[in-house]
């Protein structure tokens, strides 16, 4: 069995409460990454306005590029990131996954979030655990089931990703539709 730490290089996020804030308007100002930001680029469609935390510093912080596997400690899901997170400041609750030429990049996003091997591996690290949140050394640690060549690995990737998006859109519409029955419902019940 290849664990994990053996095909992709890893990379934490800036300690959050060692980044010093400063009011200097010549400061680099940086969003953090969040939840949200994870969310939106795992579906391909931009959060709605949600806009993230920022901070001007100095430091020296750690940032993601478009294209960057992103894996959150916090809710066990990871993505790529999209465009508009280009540049985003992550904090150590996010950890950037370097896939080699071993693994592709939305392959690896998939098997991390949807392979029940690797779900169950991480649900028996969490057991008798109070937090939620998972360790680098269980991300490393991770058994990985045998990989298929690089061209069933691009195909499962893009269909995922494209499925994921899919899904996003038809509950963005079912969501818009409600929205219109309801408003004109109550339009109608005030005349």
């Amino acid at each position: 069995m290849r664990k994990l730490e053996d095909m992709v290089e890893f990379v934490s996020g800036s300690p959050q409460f060692r980044i010093k804030e400063v009011t200097d308007g010549t400061a680099p100002l940086y969003t953090y990454y969040g939840q949200p930001d994870l969310e939106a680029d795992l579906v391909g469609i931009a959060s709605s306005g949600t806009d993230g935390k920022q901070v001007r510093t100095f430091d020296k912080v750690n940032t993601l590029c478009q294209g960057d596997v992103v894996f959150s400690l916090v809710s066990g899901k990871s993505t790529i990131v999209g465009v508009k997170q280009q540049g985003y400041l992550y904090t150590q609750n996010y950890v950037k996954l370097v896939a080699g030429n071993k693994v592709g990049s939305k392959y690896l996003v998939f098997l991390l979030n949807e392979d029940p091997f690797i779900k169950k591996q991480f649900q028996m690290g969490l057991q008798g655990s109070q937090v939620l949140k998972y360790t680098l050394k269980q991300v490393k640690e991770l058994e990985l089931p045998d990989l298929p060549t690089m061209d069933k690995q691009r195909m499962i990737g893009e269909l995922y990703f494209n499925q994921l998006r899919l899904e996003a859109l038809k509950n963005r519409t079912a969501n818009l539709e409600t929205a219109i029955v309801l408003e004109k419902l109550r339009r109608a019940s005030y005349k």
